[in-house]
């Protein structure tokens, strides 16, 4: 049995049980990213500690597996780049939140994992280092923005990972790979020592190959943080607990296969397959319908959501990406990427006087009405 395969919740439990030792699980993740991480380009950093620091934490909850982590979030010691060669050189004083949680409960960081550069893509292409490749099929893309961490759990060259989400990031990159990606609601995990795209948006969230793993993971990263004033302070709940459950008695919406864009389309049915599977064991399925104005019972046309991501993402980006003047992390600002400078420029224009009014606050005005549909679709 090749160890680099198994689940994180199978491992802790092989581990505790003393049927496996932990040396013997990183002799076959190691082997596995000689063989494959040049090819594959998962990994932008390994940590060659990595077994070392594992010894020292096998006595804690994670047993010292190892956990990829997306090279946004702060790790203290071992490079950060934010896939960016504006930072190629730059070391973090501190770790970041959800580093330092998850290596308080027993997980090694055992590599940095590639992304779109400042988390600005779907497909792990406008990385400065080099598009990643999708492990099932390399003749793939992985997707993105966490396209790395998504890559590193589907080609057993961790245990599990961690990746952020401003608009798809965990989820679209986790459904190319064929592994689960969790992206949680805002602000119910911290943000603080992750490289900011849109601060109003941005969510750290794990990446696993079960259901189960990633809502351990969950639990671990999960709370309030003094160093994020955006975390929730609601108790955080113990997300494994009903995952036997079933989904009997569960009432799911299902939305926008109305569209013009996706009627009798190929994905609507597929939509429509998996709707019948809830049904067929218990749940209580039923389409919402689509509408172009805020109305009770009815979804709000998604078609305004792209516009309005656009300017509020953008203008975030080119507030966010202001602190890289060349002063204070090395390399000048024309280390910038296309895509960067693409966004900079159109956030500045956004935010611009004379422009605000009409495109920035517009926006967050549109936000507020799709913050009202699902808060009443969601009672």
């Amino acid at each position: 049995m090749q160890l680099n395969k198994l689940t994180l919740i199978d491992a802790i439990n092989l581990l505790s049980q003393k049927k496996i030792k932990i040396e013997e699980i990183y002799g076959d993740i190691d082997a596995e990213i000689k063989k494959h991480n040049q090819e594959l380009n998962i990994f932008l950093n390994v940590n060659n500690n990595a077994q070392k620091e594992a010894e020292m934490q096998a006595e804690k909850l994670l047993k010292g597996l190892p956990i990829a982590v997306k090279d946004n979030f702060l790790t203290k010691n071992l490079a950060t780049t934010a896939a960016s060669k504006l930072l190629v050189d730059f070391k973090p004083p501190y770790e970041s939140t959800v580093t330092q949680k998850l290596k308080f409960s027993g997980a090694v960081v055992n590599g940095k994992t590639n992304m779109d550069a400042w988390a600005h893509g779907s497909s792990t292409e406008t990385s400065d280092f080099g598009a990643t490749k999708n492990p099932r099929n390399s003749h793939f893309l992985p997707g993105g923005s966490s396209g790395g961490s998504a890559a590193a759990v589907a080609a057993d060259m961790c245990i599990a990972a961690i990746g952020s989400e401003t608009a798809g990031s965990i989820r679209q990159p986790a459904a190319w790979c064929g592994v689960v990606g969790l992206k949680p609601t805002y602000g119910r995990v911290s943000r603080a020592g992750v490289i900011a795209m849109g601060s109003s948006l941005d969510s750290p969230g794990p990446m696993g190959k079960s259901v189960a793993d990633t809502a351990f993971l969950l639990n671990l990263i999960a709370g309030k943080d003094q160093y994020d004033g955006t975390t929730s302070s609601n108790i955080v709940p113990d997300f494994t607990k009903n995952l036997q459950q079933g989904v009997k008695g569960l009432r799911v919406g299902i939305c926008y296969i109305d569209h013009h864009g996706l009627k009798n389309a190929q994905v609507a049915n597929a939509v429509k397959k998996a709707s019948q599977i809830f049904s067929t064991r218990g749940a209580e399925v039923e389409e919402v319908s689509l509408s172009d104005s805020l109305q009770k019972n009815k979804i709000l046309n998604p078609d305004y959501a792209i516009g309005l991501y656009t300017v509020l993402q953008r203008s975030e980006v080119s507030s966010n990406l202001a602190r890289y003047d060349g002063i204070r992390y090395g390399n000048p600002r024309s280390f910038f990427g296309v895509e960067a400078k693409r966004r900079i420029m159109l956030g500045t224009f956004t935010l611009s006087a004379g422009y605000a009014d009409k495109f920035y606050m517009k926006a967050l005005q549109v936000r507020t009405l799709y913050i009202k549909n699902y808060s009443q679709l969601f009672q």
